[in-house]
């Protein structure tokens, strides 16, 4: 048995792979971040009037809620882990849809846990926006891979959810 073989041969080594992939993507572009936009509010215009990588720190939870609150947003984030863990039997762990929506949630937790812990805020660069009349811009909050992880992650575990639901039949009714 090769060596691949034998690191996805189980569930949890599966879960653990997609989360270590994307816990390495996402680390590695923050310290790209930091090298190339070593500012804070630094950007560079990839796609005017659409995309850019911005260098912004958010002490926040999505959309910056929580602001100021790393602490407990560290807590959160650990109590988030175990549960998951513990309760991922719960999820559909059985198929390979299933457990990369699984390791996505934990390694964009353990990403921006990772932040949270080490510059004490969570490193965002990714931004979509539009420019408006005088100057300013309208646009998604700026985000990173970790929370992208999580984002899909999620969704796949809804639409898992969603199509594994067999629909209940009221009694007395014909089959």
């Amino acid at each position: 048995m090769n060596l691949l073989a034998k690191i996805f041969r189980t569930r949890t080594s599966r879960i653990a792979a997609a989360a270590l992939l994307l816990l390495a993507w996402d680390q590695v572009s923050k310290v790209l971040v930091l090298r190339f936009l070593p500012v804070l509010w630094d950007e560079q215009i990839v796609i005017p009037g659409f995309f850019k990588v911005v260098h912004w720190e958010n002490t926040g939870a999505a959309w910056s809620l929580f602001t100021g609150n790393n602490t407990f947003l560290v807590i959160v984030a650990v109590i988030a882990l175990v549960i998951l863990f513990l309760g991922r039997h719960h999820f559909d762990s059985r198929s390979r849809l299933g457990q990369l929506a699984l390791g996505l949630i934990f390694g964009g937790i353990t990403g921006n846990l990772i932040d949270r812990i080490r510059v004490g805020h969570v490193i965002d660069f990714i931004r979509f926006y539009r420019p408006q009349a005088g100057g300013s811009e309208i646009g998604f909050p700026a985000f990173n891979l970790a929370d992208s992880g999580i984002c899909i992650g999620v969704g796949l575990i809804f639409i898992l959810t969603w199509r594994n639901e067999q629909p209940v039949k009221p009694a007395g009714l014909p089959q």
